[in-house]
This record gives C-alpha cells, structure tokens and sequence, in this order.
C-alpha cells in the first residue's frame, strides 16, 4: 500500500518543480513585455509621468524667459500621497536629467543630504549667478482607488508646479494621470 501512494508523489516532484521554475531574462524598459502592476508604480509610470512633465514644461517656453539662461532650477522633493511607499527620486532624476539634456536648464537639489550624492551648489559660486534660482520645482503624487467588485482602478495624478523664486508665483503646473486597472484573483495563495 505504501508504494501505490509514495511512487506516484515521487513521480510529481519534477512537474512541481518544474512549475515553479521561472524563465527570468533582461527586457527593456517600456518594451512590450512590461510588467503592469494594478496596485503600484512601475519604473515606465516614473519615466511616462517625467517625460509628459518635462515636454509640457519645455513646450510652454516659460524657460526661455530667464535673463541668464541656462535657467536655474532648485528641484524639491516631491510629496507622496500614496498608500505606497515609493522612491520619489526615481521621478525627480528622470526630470532632472531631461531638463539637463535639453540645455535650457540646469538643476539642483533643496536637499543637503544630495552633497553625498556628487551634486554640489557650485554654480552658487560662479560669477554670472546671484546665488538664487529662477524656479523651484515641487510635486506632489496623489493616488486614488475604485472599486467594482473584483475589478480595481488605481489612477496615479503626478502633480508638479514651477515657482519663480523673484516673485513667489507659480508660472507652470503640470500633471500626468496614469490609470491601471484589473481584477483581483478569485483564488489566493
């Protein structure tokens, strides 16, 4: 009796490992083969949300209008409001970078503890600065669930508003919404 029911489990074992087994490989961001995960950000949801912000941003011209260009900008942190906790640093770099790659401004950050990172306020020192930004860059990502039986949204609003430090007025606000929806798994693990 005991070898009817050992030999068959015996015989399962490499179908069940097997089945655990994952075919793991590189992809490329934003590639077709993104992972979308209903319940939180993804690393395409920073880089959509910072490349939306960063053409509206350059399309308005608002930029342009700096009497020393390139323009100045101190980049904030940007607020979570998010059941998640998420890195916010991945948008603000992806921003940042853009802004720098366009040549219509150069950033820095309002956080002492970026010193540790290479980024310095040396432009503070250079003649042709004053010492204050043009604008400060905040935001502000906000998340909002809905619900209809198995079926969730989650939309994710990446709110971001440019300051011009001379006056105190905002000059430009931007938002990218991103929605996601799917439905729950009837059976859990």
């Amino acid at each position: 009796m005991k070898k009817k029911i050992i030999f068959p489990l015996i015989a399962a074992i490499p179908f069940v490992i097997g089945g655990c087994a994952t075919d793991a490989h590189y992809v490329q961001t934003g590639d077709k083969e993104q992972i979308i995960s209903v319940g939180q950000i993804n690393i395409q949801d920073y880089a959509n949300a910072a490349n939306a912000a960063v053409k509206e941003l350059l399309d308005s011209g608002v930029l342009d209008k700096v009497s020393n260009p390139p323009a100045v900008l101190f980049v904030s942190r940007i607020i979570n409001s998010t059941g998640q906790q998420i890195e916010t640093d991945l948008l603000t770099q992806k921003i940042s970078k853009a802004l720098l790659d366009s040549g219509k401004a150069v950033t820095t950050t309002t956080d002492p503890a970026a010193q540790g990172y290479g980024q310095k306020n040396d432009f503070m020192n250079d003649q042709k600065n004053t010492g204050v930004p043009d604008f400060t860059l905040s935001g502000k990502i906000i998340e909002t669930i809905d619900r209809a039986g198995n079926t969730s949204r989650h939309t994710y609003s990446f709110h971001l508003s440019l300051n011009d430090t001379k006056t105190g007025y905002q000059v430009w606000e931007g938002e990218k919404e991103i929605g996601k929806q799917g439905t729950r798994s009837t059976v859990g693990f």
